[in-house]
């Protein structure tokens, strides 16, 4: 005799599933899962869904959870089209968001949809098709015999059963299908670890964290009153946030803040013979020094400084690094030290960049290592 069975009141207890004409046995299109593991029903109040009764909306049940399994399959597939397809550096404007990046949006919202459809369609699965039966079980010690674990071995195999997983063959297809391409979209991404320097889409990170908008004689403003600076603007021990002048423009110009990401520096004062190396021979002016404001270790922003011992300290890790000796790390996790500006003063006598950085900014990557 199978161990399914259907849920006919000669044969099943009736569980307060109600009475015969509620669900003619020959009319289920799930049976009762009553082989081994099986868990006795609660005395509960309980009616058949339509998909326990007719076969026919059993079966536009399963297509429409096999239909959200693939349409995350087509999301996977348009995902890729959109990471290969679309320039990352085009902008399309979207209501109250604004200037947004087309690929950003793209593979946004087709991995999303995707991610939603696999669980759209297994809910629906749970919801219309897996039993819906109250059931009742025991409470029992915390360790396991042997019994027990038998006894688990058995509840899976119900479930197994139960889930329709063996039965639903185009759910069972589509259902891997769906999960088989899913981590397609996260290999994908590893494409940008290693973009090469002349090909792919846009610059490699060599190219991206090389250039900032500092240049030859580009002036130093104050980070938010955007005011010139002169030398005798900053005290020995004073510490002051600093952008190129030409920030602003630049921002409007891109419509995001990279550009004040990279170029961030601190202008830091101490005495010209505190200074015990630099990055470059005379990169200084009178004692300030102008190092990159983001950690070598994860890109955050640093602006904690002791200037007594010309430390400075970064407070998502605790990497240090020694401003007085070319931004040396001290300690912590981070491997590279900070990135040193070189300054001077221009006609007028505010401080101005000499050169820009010559060494990448920022955390370490793939290529640098």
């Amino acid at each position: 005799m199978s161990d399914l069975t259907t849920r006919d009141s000669a044969e099943t207890p009736d569980h307060g599933h109600g009475p015969a004409s509620d669900a003619d046995a020959a009319d289920l299109a799930r049976p009762l899962f009553t082989g081994p593991g099986a868990l006795p029903a609660a005395d509960v109040p309980h009616r058949p869904r339509a998909s326990d009764v007719d076969p026919r909306a059993a079966r536009r049940v399963e297509r429409q959870v096999a239909s959200l399994f693939l349409l995350a399959v087509i999301m996977v597939i348009l995902f890729v089209v959109a990471y290969v397809a679309i320039d990352p550096y085009t902008m399309v404007y979207v209501p109250v968001l604004g200037e947004v990046g087309a690929q950003n949006i793209a593979l946004g919202v087709t991995f999303g949809l995707g991610v939603f459809a696999i669980g759209a369609g297994a809910i629906q699965w749970a919801k219309k098709l897996m039993p819906d039966v109250e059931v009742v079980q025991e409470r029992h010690s915390m360790e396991s015999s042997t019994d027990e674990t038998d006894a688990a071995a058995e509840q899976f195999e119900r479930g197994k059963e139960e889930s329709g997983f063996g039965q639903y063959r185009l759910i069972r297809r589509t259902l891997i299908a769906a999960l088989a391409l899913f981590p397609i979209p996260l290999v994908v991404l590893l494409r940008d670890l290693w973009s090469p320097k002349n090909g792919g889409f846009g610059p490699s990170p060599v190219e991206v964290l090389s250039e900032t908008a500092w240049e030859a004689n580009m002036p130093i403003v104050t980070d938010g009153t955007y005011a010139k600076i002169r030398p005798e603007d900053l005290p020995v021990g004073g510490l002051v946030s600093a952008l190129p002048e030409n920030i602003n423009e630049i921002q409007e110009e891109e419509h995001n803040l990279n550009a004040r990401g990279k170029a961030a520096i601190l202008l830091v004062r101490m005495e010209p013979d505190e200074i015990r190396s630099q990055q470059g021979e005379g990169w200084d002016f009178q004692g300030i020094l102008a190092y990159s404001k983001i950690c070598t270790h994860v890109g955050c922003p640093i602006a904690l400084y002791e200037h007594r011992t010309h430390h400075l300290l970064c407070p998502c890790h605790q990497s240090t690094f020694d401003l007085a000796d070319s931004g040396n790390v001290i300690f912590g996790p981070a491997a590279r030290r900070m990135p040193q500006l070189p300054i001077g003063v221009d006609e007028e006598g505010f401080l101005v960049a000499k050169m820009p950085f010559q060494e990448p900014i920022g955390p370490s990557f793939w290529e640098r290592g």
